[in-house]
């Protein structure tokens, strides 16, 4: 709501603001108001781009008001914050709160860039800077970006007035600009140029390249001079300035006229270069081959011959003529002087001499009339002596005079050739290419004659435009044009002997902040896509986590990017592989991945109560399942091991986070608990995606390169303490029981003790508890509680039998026979005490206790029970057992 209310504002504003401007300018309040070059009445002025200062200004003083200086002021004052102009020196203006900004920085700040004016003039750069009118060169698409930092207005044309009188075609145009793309940044994408020192703008470089696309179409007979006629239909006319309609496509065009003219035309409205400038380049150069018999138009120095066909008369100011001056001398000075396609051999003395004749030609404009006008035509007499003969020195094997060298030198040509790319470009879908995408670049070749431009030239400048335009537009049949492209570039051994060496020369030094650095061409054009690929797939994860056909056509830039740059000298001696690359994303990537994911586990167990490495574990499971679905198809396409690659370093990211609570784990708590199977199910599965690529031996070996977990082992080790901790339990349970039990009928129907029934109860109470542990153990935890159990047994029925009387006690012994041998038959009236050491020692009938018959047999029938539910508790352990083996295994 804050939003939409502040835009309702400012539109408010905007309104009272243009009604009041109005009022002003339509009373009696200004002596004379006149009017911008191109309008007949206040209703074809832009209010919102008037200074309302100014006007009040000029109010106030009742003198003439110039609404273009309004205009310029008011585009002036947009570089500077909002002042008062109280002209008190007091007030000052902070762009941070002082007490919170903190002490100020002990070292010096860095240097401001500033911006260094054209050593044509230096004494001009201040008057030039004040150049407010785009005029006539300013584009005719609507999609023209005009910089804050530029003081160029775009002026229009009565016609184009007129134009905007139909409101439905003003409808139209809004819909359209709506319906545009957001652009994104490319600013990584800039090639690896060193900027021009004169300062030309990429509105320079695209007129430019526009007039050397007419003189290499004027050197094959299609160039004409149309004649300006005001069009009967008001919508085509404006819609043409638009560039197609994506329901017409080129139905305007192609019935307007055909074959060279009608793409020349189309290229017109492609690089947004006006009707007014079209025509006066054209007249130019026609002008310029006027007497000059057999010589073609691609060989004229064209800058030159421009500025000497080519009057002040023909600019509707003077504003605009300079700006067009200032951008033919500055081409001249970068063409010949800064980028020569052949070097000076006088020690500089041509360059300087040059120079001054440039700045000259550009102080005519500032000399009264007459003289400027002497000036003038000296100074390019004495131009054209001195630049002719450096245009056309030989050079790429060709003759004297047969190619004219001002626009092929590194690295003009290639920012010449890039403006004349960008014009295969949709104008109002910039995601798309144009219907005569194909005409386009056959066109285009006339122009490698005079740029210098060769095959493996214009397949990199090509792939480096339609892969940032991809970046830009988001447009994914982009980025398969210029995969397309990148194999379309020749390998070195695929290049001939001169091309190698002439690419071999194109170096560019360029100021980074670790210093100068040196590029080839093709690191300038192709290093920023690979450092941009390298830093999407650095975090795939994020990047492609919904596209992964996106991330394939990256993958495909990136290895062909490198392939190439590979090449390149300084990377020759490197010996990394594609699947090292490949390695190397994963490793980025899967980090960055595991880090984002232990951040957010941080923050959810914090919410939940639950133990972050529980959690963690569980992430980095669903991070390897999408891993191994979504992700390792592409990778495993380059190296067929990735997923291997992936998984260990998995493993080994939980693994460091793992091993101080493993450390530090004594007993079965609710953390162990909770940390360990999710653990263990997180190996499990890195084991059976290592098994999906190896075989069985490999996967072994592969196996033992791992720092395992060992939590079964570790857990085993707790649960055999837990297990006999329960078993003491136990034990402890049954000599109670044995002491409470007054061997009663538990009922009727139930002839057992009591006692029998508290242990079994306790013995169940403890094996749910041993199958409820969800920690991985091993058969030896379990027999370890068999045993306990077993044993537990054992000491109630020792207690029970220990309370019958013995067999001995109950039952008389065997008297004892009598034998006599002949020998002792003397002896048997010998009375002596007989004693037989084998038989027992007789108790006294009072030292047995006897149990009632009703006892005994409750005790008989609890001895009985303990051993038929023995069997079910036995079966049912071994049962629950299985259960809990298989669901382990489908976990896993």
């Amino acid at each position: 709501m804050e939003e939409e209310n502040a835009v309702e504002l400012l539109q408010r504003f905007r309104r009272d603001r243009r009604i009041l401007l109005d009022y002003i300018l339509s009373g009696s309040f200004i002596k004379k108001v006149v009017m911008p070059p191109g309008a007949v009445s206040l209703d074809d002025v832009d209010l919102d781009q008037v200074s309302v200062d100014y006007v009040l200004s000029c109010a106030k003083k009742g003198g003439m008001l110039e609404l273009s200086e309004a205009i310029r002021d008011y585009h002036d004052n947009t570089l500077f914050p909002h002042m008062n102009n109280m002209g008190s020196t007091d007030e000052f203006f902070l762009v941070t709160t002082p007490d919170l900004s903190g002490l100020p920085p002990k070292r010096a700040p860095p240097p401001v860039p500033m911006f260094t004016p054209s050593p044509i003039l230096p004494s001009l750069s201040k008057s030039v800077s004040l150049i407010s009118t785009h005029e006539e060169e300013s584009p005719e698409s609507t999609h023209v970006e005009e910089s804050l930092n530029s003081t160029q207005v775009q002026e229009l044309s009565v016609d184009d007035i007129e134009d905007f009188e139909d409101d439905d075609d003003l409808e139209e145009v809004e819909s359209r600009r709506t319906s545009r793309r957001i652009p994104n940044d490319a600013s990584d994408l800039a090639p690896g140029l060193s900027s021009f020192a004169t300062g030309i703008s990429d509105d320079d470089l695209r007129e430019t390249a526009y007039e050397i696309l007419l003189a290499a179409a004027g050197a094959s007979g299609g160039l004409i001079v149309p004649t300006k006629e005001k069009k009967k239909e008001k919508r085509s006319r404006f819609m043409r300035k638009l560039g197609r309609g994506k329901s017409e496509h080129a139905v305007n065009q192609s019935q307007h006229s055909t074959g060279l003219v009608g793409l020349l035309e189309t290229m017109r409205v492609q690089m947004e270069i006006s009707e007014a400038m079209d025509i006066r380049s054209r007249q130019g150069m026609l002008n310029a081959m006027v007497g000059r018999v057999g010589k073609r138009m691609d060989t004229l120095l064209i800058p030159l011959e421009l500025l000497c066909c080519i009057s002040r008369t023909e600019f509707p100011d003077k504003k605009a003529y300079i700006r067009w001056q200032k951008r033919q001398l500055n081409m001249l000075e970068e063409g010949l002087i800064n980028h020569p396609a052949v070097g000076f051999g006088e020690s500089g003395r041509k360059a300087s001499e040059l120079r001054i004749l440039l700045a000259k030609i550009e102080e005519c404009e500032f000399l009264p009339s007459s003289m400027g006008e002497l000036q003038r035509t000296e100074c390019l007499r004495s131009l054209r002596e001195i630049v002719i003969p450096l245009a056309e020195r030989p050079a790429r094997g060709d003759l004297t005079g047969e190619v004219s060298h001002w626009a092929d030198g590194y690295h003009l040509n290639v920012r010449l050739y890039e403006k004349l790319l960008l014009s295969v470009f949709d104008v109002l879908d910039e995601g798309k290419l144009t219907e005569e995408v194909e005409e386009i670049l056959e066109l285009l070749k006339s122009t490698w004659r005079i740029l210098g431009i060769t095959e493996t030239i214009h397949s990199t400048c090509y792939a480096w435009v339609l892969f940032r335009q991809f970046v830009i537009t988001s447009e994914q049949g982009m980025l398969q044009h210029a995969i397309e492209q990148l194999n379309k570039i020749p390998m070195k051994e695929q290049r001939g002997q001169q091309e190698r060496l002439h690419l071999k020369s194109l170096l560019s030094r360029v100021e980074r902040e670790e210093g100068v650095r040196e590029f080839t061409f093709l690191q300038s054009f192709l290093s920023p896509i690979k450092k941009w690929a390298d830093k999407q797939l650095g975090d795939y994860h994020l990047h492609f986590s919904e596209d992964s056909a996106l991330m394939e056509g990256i993958v495909a830039v990136s290895m062909l990017s490198r392939r190439l740059l590979l090449e390149e000298p300084e990377m020759a001696l490197q010996s990394v592989t594609d699947k090292d690359q490949i390695e190397t994303y994963i490793s980025l990537s899967l980090k960055t991945a595991f880090t984002r994911a232990l951040h957010e586990v941080e923050t959810v167990a914090d919410a939940t109560n639950e133990h972050p490495l529980a959690l963690l574990a569980e992430q980095s499971k669903k991070l390897l399942q999408k891993e191994a679905t979504m992700f390792m198809p592409i990778l495993s396409q380059r190296h067929p091991q990735a997923i291997v690659v992936s998984a260990s370093l998995l493993h080994r990211l939980y693994g460091n986070k793992l091993k101080p609570f493993i450390n530090g784990a004594e007993h079965l708590t609710e953390d162990v608990v909770s940390v360990f199977p999710a653990a263990d199910s997180l190996e499990q599965h890195v084991m059976t995606l290592i098994m999906s690529v190896y075989e069985e031996t490999t996967a072994e070996a592969h196996f033992r390169k791992l720092t395992l977990y060992k939590i079964e082992t570790v857990s085993g080790t707790l649960v055999l303490r837990w297990v006999n901790a329960q078993l003491g339990r136990i034990l402890g349970w049954v000599e109670r029981a044995i002491q409470q039990e007054h061997w009663d009928p538990v009922s009727p129907q139930q002839r057992h003790g009591s006692s029998i029934v508290e242990v079994y109860r306790i013995v169940e109470e403890t094996v749910d508890q041993f199958f409820a542990l969800k920690v991985p153990m091993r058969l030896g935890e379990m027999n370890s509680l068999f045993r306990g159990i077993d044993n537990a047994f054992q000491v109630y029925a020792k207690h029970v039998v220990d309370k019958i009387a013995s067999k001995e006690d109950l039952i008389p012994p065997v008297p004892i026979l009598t034998r006599h041998k002949k020998e002792l038959g003397i002896k048997a009236f010998v009375k002596r005490e007989l004693h037989d050491p084998r038989l027992p020692d007789v108790r006294t009938s009072t030292e047995i206790t006897v149990l009632t018959t009703p006892t005994l047999c409750v005790q008989l029938n609890t001895l009985h029970y303990g051993i038929s539910q023995l069997n079910k508790l036995e079966d049912s352990i071994w049962d629950r057992w299985t259960r809990k083996r298989t669901q382990e295994k489908k976990i896993h």
